[in-house]
C-alpha cells in the first residue's frame, strides 16, 4: 500500500527565522490539497501529501483540505487513520479547511466520522448548492501584514459550511457581516470554512505556521 501511495515532498527549505525545515503534512485522501501545497511551496515550507497513519511521524503540523467531508473521513476510517490523526492533533497543530472544518469539528449534526478535536458545530453545506458560491472579503483580525497594516482577506466559499456555535476555549476568528462564524481558532487547530489556498494572498497560511513554532 504505501507504494502504490507514495509521499510527494517540495523542496527540502527553512522557513524564514526557523533553524530547521518545517514539515507540513496535507491530509491527501481527498480534496484540493495540490493548492494548499502550492503556497507553502512558496514560503519554502517543506510539504508531505499525507495517506497513512505513519507518514505523520516527524510532521509538526497537517492540513486538512477542502473536498466531500462523509468521503475523507470514510477513508480516513478505512486507512485507520482517525485514531492517529486525533492523538496527532492533540500534539500539534490542524488546520482544516471547508470539508476540513467540518472533520475537525465535534459535531456536524449528522452521523459521518469527525475527529471530534475542536468544540465547534458545523452546519454542512450552509449557503446552499454550488451555484451558491461566493467571494467576499473578511475583517480578520489576526491576520496582520507588513507595516502592522490589516487589509481585508478576499475569501471563497464553495458549498461552504457555517460554523454555527464555538465552545470551551474556542474563540472566533472571523464572521461575515451578519455575525455568521466562518473561522475559528482552539489553540493550535483552526477551522475556516472558506478556502485560502484559492486566494492569492498566503496571510492565513503564515498564520498556520506561526502556530508551529
Amino acid at each position: 500500500m504505501a507504494d502504490r501511495y507514495p509521499v510527494f515532498r517540495t523542496r527540502n527549505l527553512s522557513l524564514t527565522g526557523v533553524g530547521n525545515p518545517v514539515k507540513v503534512g496535507i491530509l491527501a485522501l481527498q480534496g484540493d490539497f495540490i493548492e494548499h501545497e502550492h503556497i507553502l511551496n512558496q514560503l519554502g515550507v517543506e510539504t508531505y501529501q499525507v495517506r497513512l497513519a505513519d507518514q505523520l511521524e516527524n510532521m509538526d503540523g497537517l492540513i486538512v483540505p477542502g473536498g466531500e467531508s462523509t468521503t475523507i473521513g470514510k477513508m480516513a476510517v478505512d486507512f485507520k487513520m482517525i485514531e492517529p490523526l486525533r492523538t496527532f492533533g492533540k500534539q500539534h497543530a490542524i488546520w482544516g479547511t471547508c470539508a476540513g472544518s467540518i472533520f475537525l469539528s465535534k459535531d456536524a449534526r449528522r452521523d459521518q466520522p469527525l475527529l471530534g478535536l475542536m468544540d465547534i458545530i458545523v452546519e454542512r453545506n450552509a449557503f446552499g448548492h454550488q451555484v451558491s458560491s461566493f467571494e467576499t472579503n473578511l475583517k480578520i483580525p489576526c491576520l496582520k501584514s507588513g507595516g502592522g497594516r490589516n487589509p481585508a482577506f478576499h475569501a471563497v466559499f464553495i458549498r461552504a459550511p457555517l460554523i454555527e456555535s464555538v465552545s470551551g476555549n474556542t474563540k472566533v476568528l472571523s464572521t461575515l457581516p451578519d455575525g455568521k462564524i466562518v473561522a475559528a481558532q482552539q489553540g493550535k487547530l483552526l477551522a475556516t470554512s472558506f478556502h485560502p489556498e484559492l486566494s492569492k494572498d498566503d496571510r492565513f497560511h503564515r498564520y498556520f505556521l506561526e502556530l508551529l513554532k
